[in-house]
């Protein structure tokens, strides 16, 4: 089967990777964002499916919409059977995904209909969900709507990060791709509506949304950490400047107030409205990340004082 890979981020490689591995299909050009501008320089850099897909020698189509005549008249002449999406990150019109015969059919990082949206993998771990997955569906008109291929599950760890568990879920996820090109090709794969029950929504996470409420019980504030590392990174304010915090650990206590901070020896405990927890890893403003214990003593706290 012709294939056109459409994706732009690390977790989008895997998959990518599969699909070039697969004696039975032909993947015969990427699909990805622009180049974005980063570093002190701000200079383009590539997208790392940009960068597999040139490795490979494979075309490299990078349209500012979807919908633009230039790349659909690109993509008709590619004559492709099915276009394989992961974390494309652009919207798709539908005169774009009525040109493959197939369609396209998106992997998405969640158990549909559970988690639709930008952001499945942090909402999960947000949630406290125990299970988690992925599933392949063919796209349509409305938000990660369309009927399913298949699914993987994937259990969440008690000490996963976001980005723990989408590294996993990257590689599960490739396997089932691919497999699921395999039954579109071969026709042995028919997808299935998805239930009108279970449905939740995963909007993006926004940099406000990854402010810590310390007035907030202890287990949703380790979570809400957990969920955004590594991006867009959880934080708090102490003395009035923004501090980045890494996992925390929590603790049988609860013997602080909502923010209040206890240096010990070796660690540095903050209290929330339910139990203590202890800091990992911060990273004050113009500094690397640093132990708790370390940054604690730089900034000599004070009995009594908070993180806000």
């Amino acid at each position: 089967m012709r294939i056109a890979f459409a994706g732009t981020p690390a977790p989008a490689v895997p998959s990518l990777r599969a699909l070039l591995d697969s004696p039975h299909h032909d993947v015969v050009a990427a699909i990805t964002r622009p180049a974005a501008r980063a570093g002190r320089g701000r200079r383009p850099v590539e997208s790392p499916v940009a960068a597999l897909a040139a490795e490979a020698g494979l075309p490299v189509l990078t349209p500012a919409k979807a919908g633009d005549p230039e790349f659909l008249a690109h993509l008709a002449e590619l004559d492709v059977d099915c276009c394989a999406v992961v974390a494309y990150g652009a919207l798709l019109p539908p005169s774009a995904l009525a040109v493959p015969r197939h369609g396209w059919v998106n992997l998405h990082f969640s158990l549909l209909p559970a988690w639709r949206g930008a952001a499945p993998v942090q909402h999960a771990i947000l949630a406290g969900d125990d299970v988690t997955g992925a599933s392949t569906f063919l796209i349509e008109a409305g938000l990660d709507t369309g009927p399913v291929y298949g699914v993987v599950t994937e259990s969440i760890r008690p000490d996963d990060t976001a980005g723990d568990l989408l590294e996993r879920l990257s590689v599960s996820g490739a396997g089932l791709l691919a497999a699921t090109m395999d039954g579109i090709a071969d026709g042995s794969l028919v997808a299935v509506p998805q239930s009108g029950d279970g449905v939740s929504l995963a909007p993006k996470i926004t940099v406000e949304d990854a402010r810590i409420d310390w007035q907030q019980p202890g287990r949703p504030v380790e979570r809400r950490v957990r969920a955004c590392t590594p991006s867009p990174g959880a934080w708090t304010t102490f003395r009035d400047e923004r501090l980045k915090l890494g996992p925390l650990t929590l603790r049988g206590s609860n013997d602080l107030a909502p923010g209040e901070l206890r240096v010990g020896r070796a660690d540095v405990a903050v209290g929330t409205a339910s139990l203590d927890l202890q800091l990992g890893l911060v990273q004050p403003p113009g500094k690397r990340p640093m132990s708790a214990a370390d940054w604690a003593r730089g900034a000599r706290i004070e009995p009594g004082e908070r993180l806000a």
